[in-house]
């Protein structure tokens, strides 16, 4: 359970976890919240990010709202003049610079509030969230339902094994699995 501190105005949170386990969901909650409290928000996503929708950032049980699609996580810092509340959604898919960015506008005084994969499809610790989540003052790791027998989930399963880390897809090519079956299923690729 995320509690906001009352003293300090900057400061980062960290929302992982595999593909559809709510990250997104937790990141617009949050953010909405925060517009409630009548705070200046502005939330921000790789270009490359189409899935949904070009600008809004959108979560699988398309809930949304709109975003500022950007080519490098430096282009971030244009636009956070009078903000309170930075979102970044899909931060794995961000530059390496990403930490330092979120270390600079935490500085700033303004809360960020980040989402992303914590692993890739291999299992492996998946661009700069690693970093993110060690500087972070808050991280949340959210857990889907595995497809294949119904425990809690932290892998994300890809159907095809491309050898291409990033493939943007759905439902069609993922799906969440538990440890047991995520390592059956890539041992029978």
């Amino acid at each position: 359970m995320f509690i906001e501190p009352k003293n300090s105005k900057g400061w980062i949170e960290v929302i992982c976890g595999s593909m559809f386990s709510g990250k997104t969901e937790e990141l617009i909650r949050r953010v909405k919240r925060a517009k409630i409290a009548n705070q200046k928000v502005r939330i921000f996503k790789p270009k490359m990010e189409t899935r949904y929708d070009k600008v809004k950032v959108v979560s699988h049980d398309d809930n949304y709202i709109d975003s500022f699609p950007v080519d490098s996580s430096e282009e971030i810092l244009d636009w956070i003049e009078n903000v309170d509340v930075v979102g970044i959604d899909e931060a794995q898919f961000f530059d390496a610079n990403l930490p330092n960015i979120c270390n600079e506008l935490a500085n700033k005084n303004k809360r960020v509030v980040i989402a992303g994969l914590d692993m890739d499809y291999e299992g492996v610790p998946f661009g700069c969230m690693p970093s993110l989540m060690a500087m972070a003052e808050y991280v949340t790791k959210v857990h889907a339902i595995c497809m294949q027998c119904g425990s809690v989930a932290q892998y994300s399963f890809r159907f095809t094994k491309s050898g291409e880390q990033v493939k943007l897809g759905e439902k069609d090519q993922y799906e969440p699995r538990c440890r047991k079956c995520y390592v059956k299923g890539m041992e029978l690729q």
